[in-house]
């Protein structure tokens, strides 16, 4: 296969076999090699010629990625830096999938089957279950009703103080309505009185 530049010219048809493997990718750099594989996987889950960024662009991206650092390592499998940036890269297309899982099922059906990604969900995080472990939990849970028991007979408390309170409030309360009604009368009795003749 020829490099993307060479590809389309007439002239190529009548070069010699030498010169052809010359300007294949074949003999082409890493980086040249990684462009032709992330176009051709982008081509294939492209919504439209125009989309460069979509979400299903950016997993083939990351799967071009994955797969060119996947034949550098069984190559040099003593390259931790690289190893490294495969990780991350995993964990980014990881995500990514995840997302379009939980928005656009269909779109992430296509995706996968389209590249060649099998997909599978997290594990929900299970501790594992040890006798210490449980008699630890059993101590807390003991400790924590303790405490709960401590704090309901503190408010319990509390909530009898403030209906004392509130209760004093609203019998003073009544007890001055009460006075002012007396003294009201009682104005109004005088007045009646300074009011009629001797």
């Amino acid at each position: 296969m020829l490099k993307k530049d060479y590809a389309k010219l007439p002239i190529m048809s009548s070069v010699d076999d030498v010169v052809k493997r010359v300007l294949s990718l074949e003999m082409a750099s890493q980086k040249e090699k990684m462009k032709v594989k992330t176009q051709q996987l982008v081509e294939k889950v492209r919504r439209s010629p125009n989309d460069n960024g979509s979400f299903e662009v950016q997993v083939a991206i990351l799967t071009a990625r994955i797969r060119t650092l996947e034949e550098h390592l069984q190559k040099h499998p003593k390259d931790k830096k690289n190893r490294r940036f495969l990780l991350m890269d995993l964990d980014r297309r990881r995500k990514m999938l995840g997302y379009l899982r939980r928005v656009n099922y269909s779109t992430f059906e296509n995706t996968c089957k389209e590249l060649d990604i099998q997909y599978s969900p997290p594990q929900p995080y299970t501790r594992r279950v040890t006798k210490r472990w449980l008699v630890k939990k059993a101590l807390c849970i003991k400790v924590f009703q303790e405490k709960q028991k401590l704090k309901a007979a503190e408010r319990l408390k509390q909530r009898r103080e403030w209906q004392a309170r509130a209760r004093a409030a609203r019998e003073q309360q009544e007890k001055q309505v009460q006075e002012k009604q007396v003294q009201k009368k009682q104005v109004q009795e005088e007045e009646a009185q300074e009011g009629t003749p001797v």
